[in-house]
């Protein structure tokens, strides 16, 4: 179907859904990923007119189709057809439904508009029954899980030039590896979680494959006892990964993310073993094996100065296999400051992004890429804080002890004996703040503030030395984040399909 010639107001719009384990899939990331909300709506009556938001701004698309970006919606982006277009600017003034005559197909297309914010009355929405609805602020309290990472070893193969750890030839035993699934569980069930997750991370994990495999059946007895969802995804360079281990890892619903990035020497130049020999090929030999099998892996793409001109080449390859992938920025910390070439410069990165942009546009996936292509910024849904640490977050290093950030591991704020962990991490105020973009005054009046949310605030702090302060790659991010909406947009039309509805939710 060519979707320009569809005369009913069609609105487009990607929306992750509500149920945890698209959540949980959707934010599949390498670091303490963001909680993303979703939209709820309750019931209410109709007390006012609605109007356009007025913050709206838009943006040509093919066949004549609008792209919309809602700075202050329950979505980044809606792609709306003329008639719907058409149907939004009636109400540049404000106007009562009740005093129009509309075709069902209009009321359709309204109830969606107003549900993404590009309408807005006192946050009433209007459904095809002309049951009225009203959708909460757009800041939600999202079904997130409570998140652990388990530092299993300081240990790995390889010597990546970025890496924050100091490899120390140390391992979490199996009885304290036990112990912070058991306090993991404790605050989870304390604070009302209802999904727990694990992040069986190193060093390399896969040098424990064994106490991976029991702490997985420990955590999956527990979760059963307490009626709890269980998640749990191996971080990994992949380079010791066999068919045994893709089996194990399969079967039990276990997941798999790997460091992938580039193709060839733009991996190698970044994540050579420490003999110095390259190890490319076996990573990419590792996520050949994964997908023999049917479990597909995750790829964190880490993006520096030193690999950004072949980003374009490994986003090519990931598109290629139809994998997962996320695109993260260097960042400095005290075992990598002496590598200058690491460093993010501007126009290096811009231009790297937007090459890999074009090739996104020449080959676009059937998920969506708003959580992908943005460093630790998400334009899936509006959040208020970059990441969960400080909030629902904990991080256990190989001797127990309990800190906020894995990247600060030595800032240890309570350890594996405490009851109830999770609170004493959300009651410090020493190291890492995890603040509310509201609280940092460079955000605060930024159309992008819901989305990006000022970046890492290890970043920020780095930068600046204070947390309340927007990210030293927000030029970076105010590039990159239209381009990303118009790939959004291209790729809304480009699996379109016409059915028996107005709003299509990819």
């Amino acid at each position: 179907m060519k979707v320009e010639l569809v005369k009913r107001p069609i609105v487009l719009f990607t929306l992750n859904g509500g149920d945890s384990q698209n959540l949980a899939n959707f934010n599949q990331c390498d670091c303490a990923c963001a909680s993303t909300p979703c939209p709820t709506l309750t019931s209410a009556d109709l007390t006012g007119p609605w109007r356009v938001a007025a913050n709206a701004q838009t943006f040509p698309l093919p066949g004549d189709w609008q792209g919309m970006f809602v700075p202050g919606g329950a979505v980044p982006l809606a792609v709306l057809n003329q008639p719907a277009y058409q149907l939004w600017t009636r109400f540049q003034e404000p106007q009562n439904i009740e005093s129009l005559q509309l075709e069902e197909n209009e009321t359709l297309a309204l109830n969606e508009l107003a549900r993404v914010g590009l309408l807005q009355t006192a946050s009433i929405l209007l459904t095809p029954n002309s049951q009225l609805l009203t959708r909460t602020p757009h800041l939600l309290t999202p079904t997130s899980p409570l998140s652990s990472w388990l530092h299993l070893t300081d240990r790995c193969n390889l010597d990546c030039a970025y890496c924050y750890l100091p490899h120390l030839r140390e391992d979490m035993t199996p009885a304290t590896a036990r112990a912070a699934i058991y306090a993991t569980f404790r605050s989870a069930v304390k604070h009302g979680y209802q999904r727990v997750k694990f992040k069986y991370s190193g060093g390399e994990p896969l040098l424990r494959f064994p106490l991976i495999l029991e702490l997985h059946q420990y955590a999956r007895s527990l979760a059963d006892q307490h009626g709890l969802e269980l998640d749990e995804v191996v971080l990994s360079n992949g380079t010791l990964l066999t068919d045994e281990m893709v089996s194990d890892l399969h079967s039990r619903g276990m997941r798999l993310m790997l460091s992938l990035d580039g193709v060839g020497e733009w991996h190698d130049v970044q994540r050579p073993y420490v003999s110095g020999r390259g190890s490319f090929n076996d990573a990419a030999e590792a996520v050949e094996l994964a997908l023999a099998q049917g479990l597909i892996p995750d790829i964190s793409i880490t993006v520096s100065g030193r690999n950004a001109e072949g980003l374009p080449e490994i986003i090519a390859w990931v598109l290629e296999r139809d994998l997962p992938f996320s695109i993260n920025f260097y960042r400095q910390n005290d075992f990598s400051i002496g590598h200058e070439d690491l460093k993010l410069e501007e126009e290096q990165i811009i231009a790297g992004m937007m090459a890999a942009f074009k090739v996104v546009e020449n080959n676009l996936p059937e998920r969506s890429l708003l959580a992908s292509l943005t460093d630790r910024a998400n334009l899936a849904l509006p959040h208020a804080r970059t990441c969960s640490v400080g909030d629902s977050y904990l991080v256990f290093d190989q001797h127990g002890r309990v800190s906020k950030c894995q990247m600060k591991m030595d800032e240890t704020v309570t350890d594996i004996s405490a009851e109830d962990p999770l609170s004493l991490i959300r009651e410090d105020q020493r190291g890492i703040q995890n603040i509310s973009v509201e609280e940092k005054e460079d955000c605060r009046d930024c159309q992008w503030k819901n989305w990006c949310t000022g970046g890492c605030p290890l970043e920020s702090y780095r930068a600046t030395g204070r947390y309340d302060r927007k990210s030293p790659n927000c030029a970076i991010y105010k590039a990159i984040f239209p381009e990303v909406l118009r790939l959004e947009g291209l790729r809304l039309l480009e699996y379109f399909v016409e059915a028996d509805m107005i709003g299509m939710e990819a």
